[in-house]
């Protein structure tokens, strides 16, 4: 079977007292929407996303267009989930310079139980793989530590974050009946050409 593995769009920048849970900005809705015509000649047997905001609205343009519905899965929830403030990528440097270098490195931010982050990955990853075996089609939609995380045990890659992933960013996994990951493409950005670095 086929995994499409989909980051989520560029949230809210949410920063305080509010859980790690923003909703997309305008730009990651645009983004969302972009995601079904890169998807366009893809037949789409089952969407899945995690449970936070920004990856179920993500998600949703997709399901509209191929009248899916989404499956919540708890477990492909980011790493940052259970914080009690969202600090967006883009202010980590300047306000957590310590683990904004951890990242750069491939590195969890130390607060991360790594193993037992990407444990719960890889089970809910596999859970659907083996869901839809055979010749499906499955759009995942999640988040960068958790495409990371997966694409790392996939190729034995011993940092948890080795890519650099863009929002709405695609990435594709071969998984055959055997128990072979076949990574095929990461970080497909084409369709996003004129809605990057906003």
């Amino acid at each position: 079977m086929r995994l499409i593995l989909v980051r989520h769009g560029l949230p809210e920048k949410v920063h305080g007292d509010i859980r790690a849970d923003p909703g997309l900005t305008d730009v990651g809705l645009r983004q969302a929407e972009r995601v079904v015509d890169a998807l366009a000649a893809d037949a789409v047997d089952a969407i899945y996303a995690s449970t936070m905001a920004r990856a179920r609205q993500t998600a949703e343009p997709l399901a509209r267009d191929r009248g899916l519905d989404v499956g919540a899965v708890a477990d492909l929830c980011e790493f940052d989930s259970d914080q009690a403030s969202y600090l967006p990528t883009e202010l980590l440097a300047a306000e957590r310079p310590d683990e904004w270098a951890r990242m750069v490195a491939g590195d969890l931010p130390s607060y991360v139980d790594a193993p037992a982050f990407t444990g719960r990955v890889v089970a809910a990853m596999e859970t659907i793989v083996g869901v839809h075996s055979g010749r499906d089609t499955v759009a995942v939609f999640a988040h960068a530590g958790v495409i990371n995380a997966y694409l790392a045990h996939v190729l034995g890659i011993g940092r948890a974050l080795p890519f650099p992933l863009d929002y709405a960013g695609i990435t594709r996994v071969v998984a055959r009946r055997d128990g072979v990951r076949k990574p095929r493409t990461v970080n497909e950005i084409a369709h996003l050409a004129d809605l990057l670095g906003t």
